[in-house]
């Protein structure tokens, strides 16, 4: 029989599995819910009204969260030219074309997002079955394939959360850290849910964003009201 932690069950006992709760609510109840002895991520699982394995219904992009989110992303460019000057001028922490590809190759990833030139992604293409299965292939619906590489890193060092549906039509995304003032979730919250709604598929039909859930890294799982 499987142990039950005593965290998981006190968790249990502070939520009504049940209950959809107001967003402040949900932000008072998973901070009095932490004990962990790191600083816990606030994350959000959107379960959207698509079908997941059809690609026309795929909702991909980004956010800008207003607040940041609480850590240092770790930024790589395929780049050339006045490209590669704006991508490290903006904080790029590797940028390069078939060295960059070449690293990679060898087993480098040490890094959290890709951002590539047009121009780039004869290069980058050949990367897609090391960086396809991790999430980072760089995609124009996100803006990781940009002609503007100095406002796609510096709005991914600035706190960005990059998104994309899974096969079941669910969305999971780290939205800051709990330690920051209700306020700031809240206002980060808020970017990620409208820019969901910006990236509706026309083929989506019905209820688009079905339920939201909201959870800290070892706390609970509260579902929100839809308002």
């Amino acid at each position: 029989m499987t142990k039950i932690s005593k965290r998981h069950f006190n968790n249990k006992n502070l939520i009504d599995p049940e209950r959809k709760y107001d967003l402040q609510e949900a932000i008072t109840i998973l901070k009095d819910a932490t004990n962990a002895k790191f600083g816990e991520s606030i994350d959000v699982a959107i379960n959207l009204g698509i079908d997941g394995k059809q690609s026309e219904q795929n909702v991909r992009g980004s956010a800008l969260l207003p607040n940041g989110s609480g850590k240092n992303m770790k930024v790589i460019v395929f780049a050339e030219g006045e490209d590669a000057d704006a991508a490290n001028k903006a904080g790029a922490d590797d940028v390069g074309m078939d060295d960059l590809a070449e690293k990679i190759k060898s087993g480098y990833s040490d890094f959290e997002l890709v951002i590539a030139t047009p121009s780039s992604m004869k290069i980058v293409g050949q990367l897609g079955q090391i960086l396809g299965p991790k999430g980072m292939m760089p995609n124009p619906k996100d803006g990781t394939v940009t002609k503007n590489v100095e406002d796609a890193v510096s709005n991914a060092k600035k706190g960005q959360a990059m998104f994309r549906n899974d096969k079941g039509g669910i969305i999971h995304c780290s939205i800051g850290k709990l330690s920051f003032p209700d306020q700031a979730i809240k206002e980060n919250f808020i970017s990620l849910i409208e820019e969901v709604k910006k990236n509706r598929p026309s083929s989506s039909k019905g209820i688009f964003i079905k339920m939201i859930t909201l959870s800290s890294t070892m706390g609970p799982g509260l579902k929100l009201n839809e308002s």
